[in-house]
C-alpha cells in the first residue's frame, strides 16, 4: 500500500543511491543502438549548484532520459573544469588565513597543494547534481587536468604550433593587477559606476595664436603614456592640424595629431587621446599610425615611468619632471588625484563633469582590470573561425533558436586573436623552453625540446621552461573529442563523436560553443556537435536578474530540500521556452510541487480502488466510451509530448504532461470513473480498471524524463518493474483505438456541458450546497440522450438536480449558455438574489474598468516606457492583461442573466 503522501526528502536519495549503484546511466558500447550523445558543460571543479546549473542540467537530463526511453545508446559525459583562476584563488585564500603563501611554497608545493585541496574539496558539485537526479554516466567522469586529457592539450598546442596557428605576440589583454594575469573577456564584470569627465587642454606646439586642443577623459592617470591626438578626417575644426603636433601636459613630451575615424566628431569636442598601451581602441589607432606604445602602469597596476623615463622635458608652465618622477609607485587612483591637481595648478584643466561609465572588473578578485601591453601566447582564431562559421552556414551546426546563428556569425567574422597564456600557477603549463637568447622551442616534453635546441645551436644548452600555463577554454574547447580518447583513435571515439546537442547558455556561445567547433573541425574533421540549444537566463518572477545584493536568488538546493528535485525540475521544464528567459519563483515550484502530491494522490486512489497491472490488456479490446475516450487522449498526449521534445519545446512538453494528468486523467476520467469502481457492473469495472493503470504506467513513462523519482516510486509500487527499470521502459508510442471518434465526441460534450455548469455556479455565486435543474431547450435527440446516461455524473460533478428538456416559457431569473446547438437554462430564482448579484458584477465591471484606464494611461505614457525598468513595464502589461482578463469573465456573467 503507499503511503499517504510522497516523502522527496526520503525516497529520493535512496533512490538515486541504487540507480548508480545499478550502473542504470550507463551507456553500452557494444550494443547496436544508435547512439545519442551530449556533453555537459563542465562546470567549476571550486562550484556550487545555481540556478543556472539547475535549468541547463535539468535540460539535458530530460533529454537524456526520453532517448535512453527510445532506446538510444546514450553518453550523457560528466566531468569538472580545473577552472584555473577560481582554484588558484580558493588555496591562496587558505594559504593566507594559514599564515603562508604559494611564492612561500613554490610551485612544485603549491600544485600539489591544490592537488590535495582537489582530492579533499573539490568537486562538490557533482554531488549537488545528484541531489538534481542527473543520470550522468559517473564512471566516465573526467577532469580537465587528469592524464588523457591533458595529454590532448599537449598534443593541440604542439600541433597548432607546428601549423604557425600558435605564436607569440605583444598586444593588449585584460589584465587582473591583483592576480597579475591576464584573464578572459568572460571572466570580466562591467559595472555601472559614477565617475568624472576631466577636460585636459592639450596646447598645440609651436602655435603663434596658442591655441589648444581639449581633449576629454575618464583616466586622466594614463595621460603619461599618451602617444597622438586624434580627429576625425572630416572634422573641418582641426583640418589644418592634422599633422602637427601638442605638447603633452605634465611631461613636457611632443605627440603627433592624426586623422582617424576612431573619434567621433560629434563627441565631446571630437578630440580623443590616444594611449595605445591602456586602451583597446587606443591599440588599434596606433597600430594603425605606427605610434609607440609605452605602459605607464606595471602588473600592479603602480605607475611605472621605465619606459618614459627619457621622454620627460621641463617646459615652463606646463610639465616638471620631478612632479613627474614623483608619481613613480603610486596607485591607479593615487596618481589620478595628483595629476588632476597638478593639471589644475598649471591650468591646463578646463573642467569636470559628473559622468558615469562601464569599468570593468575582475569577476575573481573584484579588481579594476586593466587593458596592458604583454607578450603573451596567441591562438590564430580567424583561420580556425572560417570552416566553424561555415558550418553553421551550411547546417551542419544548428542553433536553436535560430536567430542565435546571428550572435554566432557576429562574433565569429569579427574575432580576435585569442590569448591563451595566463600567468597562474595551476593549469597546464605551456610545453614551451627558452634557450639562452630567448629562442623559443615547443615541444612534448623537455626531451624533445632540449634535442630541437641542440640541432638549432649545434650544442648542448641549458632551457628554461615557459612560466605560464593555458586558458581554461583551451582545454574545454577539446571537451567533445578529448573526454572520448583522443589523440587515440579509440572506440569510444568513433561511436560518440560528434554528439548530437549541445545545451547551453548564449552567455558562451563564443568562449566554449565557437571554440569547440573550430578545434573539433580542426582536429576531427567533423563538427562537435549537429544542435546546439541555447536557453535563456534564469530571473525572478519579476524577470529581474537575480543577484545577492537584490536578494532575490534561489538556491536550488534549498528547493529540492524544500520541495523535491522533481517539483524543481518540472517548473524549469515548464517554464523553458524558446527564445526567453526563465521567470522562477518560490511560488512556481510551490505550485508544481502539488502536480507531484496529484501524481501521487491519483495512483493511491487507484490502489484503493483495486487498479492493479493487467496481463495481456490490449487497448484495441475496450469497448466503453470512458476508457476509448481516454486512450485517444493518451495517444494524442503521446503524440503531442514527443513533437514538444523533439523541437526542444520543454515548455510545451510539460504543458502536454500537465494537462493530460491532471485535467483528463485526475479531473476527469477519475470522477467518472468513481461510480462504475462501485458499481454492479463488474464486466465495465474491470475494463475500466485496466484502462486506468494501463494509462497510469504510460503517465509514468511520459513523465520519467522530467519527474524521474515519484514515476520510478510508483513503477515499483504497482508492480510495473523492478527498481530502475522505468529508466530503460519504452517510451510510449501513440495507440488510438479505431473508430473512437463517437465516444470521444460524446466524452467531449459531457466535460464541455459540466464546465459550462461550474463556469455560471461560480460566476454567479451559487453556494455548492444549493442545487439547481438544468433545462434544455432546443436540444436535439442525441443531446437529450447523453444528458440522460451522463445524469449521474453531470449530477454529482456539476451539482445539478435534474436535467431536463425545457417544456412551457422560460422561467424567470434565469441564466442561459450554449452547449453545441442547446442552451443550457440555469433557473436561479430562489437559489440566489438575482438583483443583488446584477449590481455586485455592475460594480466589479465598473472598478475593473478603472484599472485598465489607470494602466492603459501609464503604458500610453512614452516617457514612462522609456524610463521605467523593463521589468515594470512588463510587471503592468501583466496587470492590464489580467484586469482585462477579469472583466471579460464579468461581462460573461452579466451575459448570463440577459
Amino acid at each position: 500500500m503507499l503511503n499517504k503522501s510522497f516523502s522527496p526528502g526520503e525516497i529520493e536519495p535512496a533512490l538515486y543511491a541504487e540507480w548508480e549503484r545499478e550502473g542504470a546511466f550507463s551507456a553500452v558500447p557494444g550494443s547496436s543502438a544508435q547512439p545519442y550523445t551530449i556533453m555537459i558543460p563542465p562546470p567549476n571543479v571550486t562550484g556550487t549548484l545555481h540556478v543556472g546549473h539547475a535549468l541547463t542540467m535539468t535540460l539535458q537530463d530530460t533529454l537524456i532520459r526520453w532517448r535512453r526511453m527510445q532506446g538510444r545508446d546514450t553518453l550523457w559525459q560528466p566531468g569538472t573544469d580545473h577552472a584555473g583562476i577560481a582554484t588558484q584563488m580558493v588555496v591562496e585564500r587558505t594559504l593566507q588565513k594559514e599564515g603562508t603563501s604559494r611564492q612561500a611554497l613554490g610551485r612544485e608545493a603549491f600544485e600539489q597543494r591544490v592537488w590535495q585541496w582537489k582530492g579533499e574539496s573539490g568537486g562538490g558539485i557533482t554531488t549537488q547534481l545528484r541531489r538534481l537526479g542527473a543520470s550522468l554516466d559517473w564512471p566516465r567522469e573526467r577532469f580537465t587536468m587528469d592524464e588523457g586529457l591533458s595529454k590532448a592539450v599537449l598534443e593541440v598546442f604542439v600541433t597548432l604550433y607546428r601549423e604557425g596557428l600558435i605564436y607569440r605576440d605583444r598586444r593588449l589583454v585584460n589584465w587582473d593587477p591583483a592576480f597579475r594575469s591576464a584573464i578572459s573577456d568572460l571572466e570580466v564584470d562591467n559595472r555601472e559606476v559614477q565617475g568624472s569627465l576631466w577636460y585636459i587642454r592639450y596646447p598645440v606646439a609651436d602655435d603663434a595664436e596658442g591655441r589648444t586642443i581639449t581633449v576629454a577623459t575618464t583616466r586622466p592617470e594614463t595621460l603619461l603614456g599618451d602617444m597622438a591626438v586624434a580627429v576625425h578626417p572630416e572634422d573641418e575644426r582641426y583640418a589644418g592640424l592634422v599633422g602637427r603636433s601638442v605638447v603633452l601636459p605634465l611631461t613636457g613630451r611632443r605627440i603627433p595629431i592624426v586623422a582617424d575615424s576612431y573619434s567621433d566628431p560629434e563627441k565631446g569636442s571630437g578630440a580623443v587621446k590616444i594611449t595605445p598601451a591602456h586602451d583597446f581602441n587606443d591599440f588599434e589607432v596606433g597600430r594603425r599610425h605606427k605610434l609607440a606604445m609605452p605602459s605607464v602602469l606595471d602588473e600592479d597596476a603602480r605607475v611605472t615611468l621605465a619606459e618614459i623615463a627619457d621622454d620627460l622635458h621641463a617646459v615652463e608652465g606646463l610639465a616638471d619632471p620631478a612632479f613627474t618622477r614623483g608619481l613613480e609607485g603610486l596607485g591607479r587612483d593615487e596618481a589620478r588625484k595628483a595629476v588632476v591637481a597638478e593639471l589644475e595648478r598649471l591650468g591646463w584643466l578646463e573642467k569636470i563633469e559628473p559622468h558615469r561609465n562601464q569599468v570593468p572588473h575582475a569577476e575573481r578578485s573584484g579588481a579594476v582590470v586593466e587593458p596592458r601591453l604583454t607578450t603573451q601566447w596567441y591562438c590564430d582564431a580567424a583561420t580556425l573561425a572560417g570552416p566553424a562559421i561555415a558550418a553553421v552556414e551550411t547546417g551542419q551546426v544548428r542553433f536553436v533558436p535560430q536567430q542565435w546563428e546571428n550572435t554566432f556569425f557576429a562574433w565569429m567574422r569579427d574575432i580576435q586573436p585569442w590569448c591563451i597564456s595566463r600567468q597562474l600557477w595551476w593549469g597546464h603549463r605551456i610545453p614551451a623552453w627558452y634557450g639562452p637568447d630567448g629562442h623559443v622551442f615547443v615541444a612534448h616534453d623537455e626531451a624533445q625540446a632540449l634535442d630541437q635546441a641542440r640541432a638549432h645551436y649545434g650544442r648542448d644548452e641549458v632551457l628554461t621552461r615557459d612560466e605560464d600555463v593555458l586558458d581554461t577554454w583551451f582545454s574545454s574547447a577539446l571537451w567533445p573529442f578529448s573526454t572520448l580518447g583522443w589523440p587515440e583513435k579509440t572506440a569510444d571515439l568513433a561511436r560518440y563523436y560528434p554528439t548530437d546537442v549541445l545545451v547551453t547558455g548564449f552567455d558562451i556561445i563564443f568562449f566554449w560553443v565557437a571554440r569547440m567547433t573550430m578545434m573539433g573541425l580542426h582536429f576531427m574533421k567533423d563538427v562537435p556537435f549537429r544542435t546546439v540549444f541555447i536557453h535563456g537566463l534564469v530571473r525572478d518572477e519579476r524577470g529581474q536578474k537575480m543577484s545577492k545584493s537584490k536578494g532575490n536568488g534561489i538556491d536550488p538546493l534549498d528547493m529540492v530540500d524544500q520541495y523535491g528535485a522533481d517539483a524543481l525540475r518540472f517548473t524549469v521544464c515548464a517554464l523553458t521556452g524558446l527564445g526567453r528567459d526563465v521567470k522562477l519563483g518560490q511560488k512556481r515550484i510551490e505550485e508544481y510541487r502539488s502536480f507531484v502530491t496529484k501524481i501521487w494522490n491519483a495512483a493511491r486512489f487507484c490502489e484503493m480502488n483495486g487498479v492493479a497491472p493487467v496481463a495481456g490488456f490490449r487497448p484495441e479490446s475496450v469497448t466503453s466510451p470512458l476508457g476509448r475516450w481516454l486512450l485517444d487522449e493518451a495517444a494524442r498526449a503521446v503524440a503531442d509530448a514527443d513533437a514538444a521534445l523533439e523541437a526542444y519545446r520543454f515548455d510545451e512538453y510539460a504543458a502536454v504532461c500537465y494537462r493530460f494528468v491532471w485535467n483528463c486523467f485526475c479531473d476527469w476520467f477519475l470522477e467518472f470513473a468513481k461510480p462504475i469502481f462501485n458499481g454492479a457492473d463488474e464486466a465495465l469495472a474491470a475494463e475500466i480498471r485496466a484502462v486506468a493503470v494501463h494509462v497510469l504506467g504510460l503517465i509514468l513513462r511520459l513523465l520519467q524524463p522530467v519527474m524521474p523519482f515519484v514515476t520510478d516510486e510508483l513503477w515499483v509500487q504497482f508492480g510495473f518493474g523492478g527498481r530502475g527499470s522505468l529508466m530503460t521502459a519504452a517510451w510510449p508510442v501513440p495507440e488510438r483505438p479505431a473508430d473512437a471518434a463517437e465516444a470521444v465526441a460524446e466524452l467531449d460534450w459531457v466535460v464541455r456541458f459540466i464546465s459550462a455548469i461550474r463556469t455560471v455556479r461560480a460566476e454567479m455565486n451559487v453556494p455548492p450546497s444549493r442545487l439547481a435543474p438544468v433545462l434544455l431547450r432546443d436540444a436535439d435527440d442525441r443531446t437529450i440522450a447523453r444528458a440522460a446516461r451522463w445524469a449521474e455524473a453531470i449530477g454529482r460533478m456539476a451539482r445539478v438536480s435534474e436535467v431536463e428538456p425545457l417544456t412551457g416559457e422560460m422561467p424567470r431569473g434565469a441564466a442561459q449558455l450554449v452547449v453545441d446547438e442547446a442552451t443550457l437554462v440555469l433557473p436561479l430564482a430562489g437559489i440566489i438574489d438575482l438583483d443583488q448579484e446584477r449590481q455586485r458584477l455592475e460594480k466589479e465591471r465598473g472598478r475593473l474598468d478603472g484599472e485598465i484606464v489607470k494602466v492603459e494611461r501609464k503604458l500610453g505614457n512614452a516617457d514612462f516606457v522609456a524610463r521605467a525598468k523593463p521589468e515594470v513595464v512588463e510587471e503592468n502589461r501583466e496587470r492590464l492583461a489580467q484586469f482585462q482578463s477579469e472583466r471579460a469573465r464579468v461581462e460573461a456573467a452579466l451575459g448570463y442573466l440577459a
